[in-house]
C-alpha cells in the first residue's frame, strides 16, 4: 500500500514552465482519472513523477509515503513501486517478453523486500503466473515468445502494458492515455483489463483526453482536470460524464459562461 502526493509542483522543460503549481494525492486501491485538454501538462506530471531528466522541479515536492522522492532515479523510483505505462510504447527487438517480465519482477520483488509478493521457483511456476494473467489481459499465450512489443498491433501494445502492470505489481500505476489511438473495441478491452487487476492494494491513476474509457471502468474513484499546469477542478465519476457532454472550455474559460 501506498500514498502518492504532489504538492505545488512546479516543473519546467527546456526553461519553459509546464506545471504551475500542482497539488495532488491518492491513495491504496484508488483509481483516479487525470484529464485535459492537448498540452495541459497531463504527460509532463507523469514523466516528472517518474523521474525524466528532461523535467526540472523548480519548486514543490512528490512525497511517496510520506518521503520526497525528488532526488531519486528513475529506477529508484521504479524499485519503490512506481510504474508508467507509455502513450506510445517502444519496440524492443532482441528482448523477450516472458524474460523481460520475469527479470522485472524479480528486481522488483527484491527491492520492495518481498512484501506481500509470490515468490517463484522455477521458470514453469513464473509461466504459470504469466499464463494466468495473459488470459485477464485478453493475449494469447504466444505473445511470451516474441520480443518486446515488436510485430505488436496498437492494441496489443496497450494491453502489454496493462499486462506488465499486472505481472508486477506496483504500488501506484500511471497509464499514459491507454486509449489513444484506438477503435471503440479496443478501448473496451483496455478498459475491463485494468478494471480486472485493480485491487486494494495498489494505485492506479490513469490519463487520457476523453471520458469514453472511464465509462468502461468497474470503479473510477476520482477525477481531476489539468489545464495550462494547474488542477482546475476534482470530483468524482460524475464529473467524467459532465466533461463528456460540455467539453473543456467550461472550466478552462468559465467567463465564458457568464
Amino acid at each position: 500500500m501506498a500514498v502518492l502526493e504532489i504538492k505545488n509542483l512546479h516543473v519546467s522543460r527546456e526553461e519553459k514552465e509546464i506545471l504551475k503549481g500542482v497539488n495532488l494525492k491518492t491513495g491504496p486501491g484508488e483509481v483516479h482519472a487525470l484529464m485535459g485538454p492537448n498540452g495541459s501538462g497531463k504527460s509532463t506530471l507523469a514523466y516528472t513523477i517518474l523521474g525524466h531528466p528532461r523535467y526540472q522541479v523548480t519548486k514543490g515536492d512528490i512525497l511517496l509515503d510520506g518521503e520526497s522522492i525528488l532526488k531519486l532515479k528513475t529506477n529508484e523510483r521504479a524499485k519503490k513501486g512506481l510504474f508508467l505505462g507509455f502513450q506510445y510504447p517502444t519496440e524492443v527487438s532482441g528482448v523477450g517478453f516472458s524474460h523481460f517480465l520475469r527479470t522485472s519482477y524479480n528486481a522488483l520483488s527484491k527491492a520492495l523486500g518481498g512484501e506481500n509478493r509470490e515468490v517463484f521457483i522455477t521458470v514453469r511456476e513464473f509461466q504459470k503466473y504469466l499464463k494466468e494473467n495473459l488470459n485477464a489481459v485478453g493475449l494469447k499465450d504466444e505473445f511470451l515468445s516474441r520480443y518486446l512489443n515488436e510485430g505488436f498491433s496498437g492494441g496489443e501494445k496497450k494491453r502489454a502494458e496493462v499486462l506488465q502492470m499486472a505481472v508486477l505489481k506496483p504500488k501506484i500505476s500511471i497509464l499514459d492515455e491507454p486509449d489513444s489511438g484506438l477503435d471503440i473495441d479496443a478501448v473496451q478491452s483496455v478498459a475491463k483489463s485494468i478494471s480486472k487487476i485493480a485491487d486494494k492494494d495498489s494505485t492506479i491513476i490513469l490519463i487520457t483526453h476523453y471520458a469514453r474509457i472511464l465509462k468502461y471502468l468497474d470503479k473510477l474513484d476520482y477525477v481531476h482536470v489539468i489545464s495550462d499546469g494547474k488542477v482546475l477542478k476534482n470530483g468524482d465519476a460524475s464529473l467524467a460524464d459532465e466533461l463528456e457532454k460540455k467539453g473543456y472550455e467550461w472550466i478552462v474559460n468559465p467567463q465564458n459562461n457568464l
